[in-house]
């Protein structure tokens, strides 16, 4: 007789650890061996294996040290000094052929570099510019210095190291000093990052040799950081001020930065090196006293590596539990986007993925319309008649949406991908309305201003007509919608009374409205993310340029994490797993954009 998990059953795979998104991914810091000599402010590199920690100090004042210590993977050796005491310095190489140059010796920046062989310093060739706390790597006879800081100001300027002379060549794109690079990558093909400019910065760029090419931000703005890596292409970013200690690592794959583990110890002006986004090692720095704390980075091996996959089932047989792969909702993160090509806010948006935004009119009757591909936005045709608080909250798709009144007016247009076209127009003019709509042919309208101020109006759209239907419970203007003409939801806005930002949500069920759980925090002119009344992210507020973000999962309302510059009048699009929010004022209009990500998780499955 057949069993009945033969009939029903399904294999479930076996694997001896968690699945991951990268073997970069895998990566924890565990502690390593201490410093002989707490300090900050000084030249590392080489290998988490081998590694070297030269000069530095133990405070911003000090003319620093000439202590010089190595790493053998587990302790450090206190072994041969430097000629020249100093702080702020650079070094790149290995613990055999290395290199320490410029930094800071009372009364100024000097120079001065010093070559070692694996057994003594020699002063070398000076450096054309006396520097402190570039951004350096490469090897001993073939190394580079970038940026620092120079003659009294933040500095743009490449020097190359040949083994014997300093060459300056091409500029950076952006002025920095307490930037870090990819350590052990050839001088020819690596990246720099961070950095303090007229502030601290997220800016990073690649080096080919000739040209630096400006790439994608890191997640979070810091300097004096720490940085480990073979390539431009492989790296990663530790430790730094934000300001405040940061314990944040970020990895670089050659595209975008992506945040894993975190340091066990916060800290700034890390000595920072390593040969690959694997294995790296960050030792001293700032807490804020000076430090001898090492940590090493380690990632599982790439040929133990299992790749994450949305929806997995499978046995980890070292914690001996199953588990499902999810994206969590309440674990997502805002980071950094690319910029609108023209600031602006209280404008209307669609888009139903992170990937495929659209953001169109705005303030001072602008008639832009721009596309968002996740990356940058591009400036597409613009609309027949340009205005601001027009529909607010889900408008559509990117290659079909409804731009729906303004301040006030009945006129419609209709987007269906590459142009607009004025289609039939609403039975009551009005501005600063909410809108639920799935496409150009399928939505509504709710509330909006004047007349009156706070109408309850609601206005159903079949692709041909506007057909009047059941008024929201409570008047109201600038709050946003998502959702369908049978199930849809109303949130926040100006509410009458108290005729201020409102908590107050509205439930549509194809006939009537019902009131339904409020927000925890009042919202108006927010941006919003999600298709469904059951399933989306409500984030920013005006006045007062909120940058909460809650999240309704049909029955309950959830505070997650915050917007890194809070906002109002956003262009919100996408879904509860991959969201973008652009635009704005904070009070003044700004340009960028910040994109939201639910994490991907291995879940324990439990039986209760």
């Amino acid at each position: 007789m057949s069993k009945y998990k033969e009939i029903k059953g399904f294999k479930v795979q076996t694997l001896a650890s968690d699945t991951a998104a990268s073997v970069v991914s895998t990566g924890s810091w565990a502690a390593g061996g201490a410093l002989n000599t707490a300090r900050g402010y000084g030249a590392g590199s080489g290998t988490q294996t081998a590694s070297f920690v030269a000069t530095g100090g133990v405070g911003p004042a000090t003319s620093g040290s000439n202590a010089h210590e190595q790493y053998n993977g587990s302790s450090w050796t206190e072994t041969t000094e430097v000629n020249t005491s100093r702080s702020y310095a650079g070094g790149f190489g290995i613990t055999t052929a290395g290199i320490v140059c410029g930094g800071y010796n009372p009364p100024g920046t000097v120079d001065l570099t010093e070559s070692w062989n694996g057994s003594a310093w020699t002063e070398v060739n000076e450096m054309n510019t006396p520097t402190q706390t570039g951004a350096l790597g490469g090897t001993s006879t073939a190394g580079f210095s970038a940026g620092g800081y120079a003659n009294s100001t933040n500095d743009d300027k490449m020097e190359t190291w040949n083994g014997t002379s300093w060459t300056e060549t091409t500029d950076m794109n952006s002025s920095r000093f307490y930037g870090a690079s990819s350590n052990q990558a050839p001088y020819t093909a690596t990246i720099v990052f961070g950095g303090v400019g007229t502030a601290v910065i997220a800016n990073a760029e690649t080096w080919n040799g000739s040209a630096w090419t400006e790439v994608n931000n890191m997640n979070d703005s810091r300097g004096e950081l720490g940085g480990a890596g073979a390539s431009q292409d492989s790296a990663i970013a530790f430790a730094g001020e934000a300001p405040g200690f940061s314990a944040k690592t970020e990895s670089w794959d050659g595209t975008s930065w992506t945040e894993i583990a975190d340091l066990s110890t916060a800290r700034d002006v890390v000595n920072g090196s390593g040969a690959s986004s694997s294995s790296a090692l960050c030792s001293g720095g700032f807490t804020p006293s000076a430090t001898t704390a090492t940590e090493e980075w380690t990632t599982t091996p790439a040929a133990d590596f299992q790749q994450i996959n949305l929806g997995q089932v499978y046995y980890n047989s070292t914690s001996n539990a199953f588990k499902v792969t999810e994206q969590a909702v309440p674990t997502g993160a805002w980071a950094s986007g690319g910029n609108l090509n023209t600031g602006r806010n209280s404008g209307s948006s669609a888009g139903t993925t992170q990937n495929t935004g659209l953001a169109f009119g705005g303030q001072s009757s602008s008639a832009l319309t721009e596309s968002y591909n996740g990356t940058s936005w591009t400036e597409v045709n613009d609309l027949n008649t340009g205005r601001n608080e027009a529909s607010k909250g889900m408008g559509g798709t990117q290659t079909s949406a409804l731009m729906v009144g303004g301040s006030p007016t009945t006129v419609v247009e209709s987007w269906n991908g590459t142009s607009w076209t004025e289609i039939t127009e609403i039975n009551t003019g009005r501005g600063n309305n909410m809108i639920a709509a799935t496409s150009n042919t399928s939505g509504m309208i709710m509330g909006g201003e004047p007349p009156p101020s706070f109408s309850v109006d609601t206005e159903v759209w079949n692709g041909s007509a506007w057909t009047e239907v059941a008024n929201l419970n409570k008047g109201r203007n600038n709050g946003v919608g998502t959702g369908t003409v049978t199930a849809s939801i109303v949130i926040g806005g100006q509410i009458q009374p108290p005729n201020a930002a409102g908590q107050e949500v509205e439930s549509w069920n194809g006939s009537s409205w019902t009131e339904i759980a409020e927000v925890n925090t009042a919202t108006r002119s927010a941006g919003l993310s999600g298709t469904t009344n059951t399933d989306t992210l409500v984030f920013g507020s005006n006045p007062g340029a909120s940058a909460k973000t809650e999240y309704w999962n049909g029955s309950s309302w959830t505070e997650l994490a915050d917007l890194a510059t809070g906002r109002g009048g956003i262009y919100g699009f996408g879904s509860v797993y991959g969201a973008g929010a652009a635009g704005g004022t904070p009070p003044a209009t700004i340009a960028s954009t910040e994109e939201w990500n639910a994490t991907t998780l291995n879940k324990t499955i439990t039986v209760s």
